[in-house]
């Protein structure tokens, strides 16, 4: 690959390569259940002051997991960025390849929890991983094709042709 070629194909590549960085370091002991509760689980409780420990706990829980959706939400729309390159437009091939490339990744990131102290891997994560990838995928192909419909009907476009 020629050094042009490579700096192309980085430039659209180098976000998603960055996220996965992240993820990567997401997945160390600092960000652990047990690390993340020192900071979640003191504000829960301030935030609700009756709620019990059991509750706090699940709310942790929910937020970890939340994290894991948006995440790879975000990755699966970068991979889609790195294959499409140059390229305009959506194509199911684009959008497979980037949730099958995420949900590769988060196996990946689960079996590199496997090697990490106070962390451990999780099917069910890779599944949350998976789901939040595909998710994504369904919301930038709905607003790709809610875009295309708005715009064959003309709306959104005054007199002078400006976008309204």
């Amino acid at each position: 690959m020629s050094a042009r070629r490579a700096l192309e194909w980085l430039r659209w590549w180098w976000p998603a390569l960055v996220w996965a960085g992240l993820i990567f370091n997401f997945s160390t002991e600092a960000f652990s259940g047990e690390h993340t509760s020192r900071f979640f689980i003191p504000l829960l409780h301030w935030l609700f002051p009756s709620a019990a420990s059991e509750t706090l706990e699940q709310l942790h829980t929910l937020i970890r997991k939340s994290a894991h959706v948006g995440e790879y939400f975000l990755f699966s729309l970068l991979l889609f960025r790195g294959d499409r390159g140059p390229r305009s437009g959506w194509r199911l091939e684009w959008a497979i390849r980037a949730v099958a490339l995420a949900a590769g990744w988060a196996g990946l990131d689960e079996l590199h929890q496997a090697f990490t102290p106070s962390r451990g891997p999780s099917l069910i994560d890779v599944l949350i991983d998976a789901l939040g990838a595909a998710a994504g995928q369904v919301v930038f192909a709905a607003s790709v094709f809610f875009r295309a419909r708005h715009a064959d009907r003309g709306a959104g476009v005054d007199s002078a042709n400006r976008v309204v």
